[in-house]
């Protein structure tokens, strides 16, 4: 196992945004670190057999301005796992977390994501395999189980398998994954949240940070969390009203937050996507990711409008947003006069 060169910070996990597909991309990541420079973000959940087979550099640059920023790998075998954990962290990610329980038909065919919580050993293997070669943090995202798995057993069963391996951190899904009846959104919901099954988990490994994700929506809810748990994973919540993003800063970890307002952030921004434009990336490619922003304020709608309609045309450029943003500051206006 390789030393680590750094002393693990005891608030890594004190607040992070979960890694979702198709929504926590590089543009992404980068607006939600200009609104908070303390939360842990998180890549979309990448293969094996993307990084090794496929285009490498597409799926895994990022901007070192997202830092601290981790990628979560998708796989099954120690071997590759440990390959592509090598690859992550010589393009200078802060972390390497293994997906043990997405429940998609993807990685159903693949044999990993949540149907590595039947095979609690074999994610030791990995994680301990992921530890030998890297110096920086390795650490697991699952469920409270699958299908009929009793949660407290299967739980169970994988924090000791993971930490006897060396993980440095369990972020725990407070849901049970069903791999057959429902889809992947269903799963999402519908399966009953069992917040004090990851506390009681927290009680029999205390010397093990863990973190729990699942409903979370509001800061106060983190801060509840927070009480019982080394960190709180917000999801969907961050992603479709990013704008609360801003008071995690003050809110979770006593420091300014970044900008004033949602406008300076906003403004701040524009550098970033005119670099990209100038790339060949399309605007709404990085638009996409702030349909959310202004979410129940004056203007919100005609925003969300201007930009799902706007951006994704040909040429599309910097007015878009512009314009978009004077019917927030017009509806504003309206609802003060």
């Amino acid at each position: 196992m390789r030393e680590s060169s750094t002393k693990l910070d005891a608030a890594a996990w004190l607040f992070s945004i979960a890694p979702m597909m198709d929504w926590t991309d590089r543009h992404c990541r980068f607006f939600h670190r200009l609104l908070t420079r303390r939360t842990r973000l998180y890549t979309e959940m990448v293969t094996t057999g993307a990084i090794i087979f496929g285009p490498r550099d597409r799926l895994l640059r990022f901007d070192a301005f997202e830092q601290p920023v981790a990628v979560q790998l998708g796989g099954s075998e120690p071997d590759a796992l440990a390959r592509c954990a090598r690859i992550a962290e010589d393009y200078g990610y802060a972390e390497i977390n293994l997906n043990c329980g997405c429940p998609s038909d993807r990685v159903q065919n693949g044999a990993f994501g949540a149907c590595l919580m039947r095979e609690p050993q074999l994610v030791a293997e990995c994680v301990a395999a992921m530890k030998a070669v890297v110096k920086i943090p390795v650490t697991v995202k699952c469920r409270i189980g699958v299908d009929d798995q009793e949660p407290r057993d299967a739980l169970w069963a994988m924090a000791q398998s993971v930490v006897a391996a060396g993980t440095d951190a369990l972020i725990v899904h407070a849901r049970k994954a069903w791999l057959q009846g429902l889809s992947p959104k269903e799963n999402r919901d519908i399966p009953p949240l069992d917040y004090e099954l990851v506390h009681a988990l927290k009680r029999d490994f205390p010397g093990t940070p863990i973190a729990i994700n699942g409903g979370i929506s509001t800061l106060q809810e983190s801060q509840g969390q927070l009480t019982h748990l080394d960190g709180a994973m917000m999801g969907r919540a961050a992603y479709n009203n990013p704008g609360l993003l801003l008071d995690v800063d003050p809110v979770l970890f006593g420091q300014p937050a970044p900008f004033a307002d949602l406008y300076a952030a906003l403004e701040a921004y524009e550098s970033y996507i005119a670099a990209q434009l100038a790339e060949g990336i399309r605007l709404h490619d990085i638009t996409r990711h702030l349909l959310g922003l202004f979410a129940g304020q004056p203007g919100a709608r005609l925003w969300r409008r201007h930009l799902a309609t706007e951006a994704p045309k040909r040429g599309a450029g910097l007015e878009v947003l512009r314009d978009a943003l004077a019917h927030v500051r017009g509806g504003r206006v309206e609802a003060a006069a």
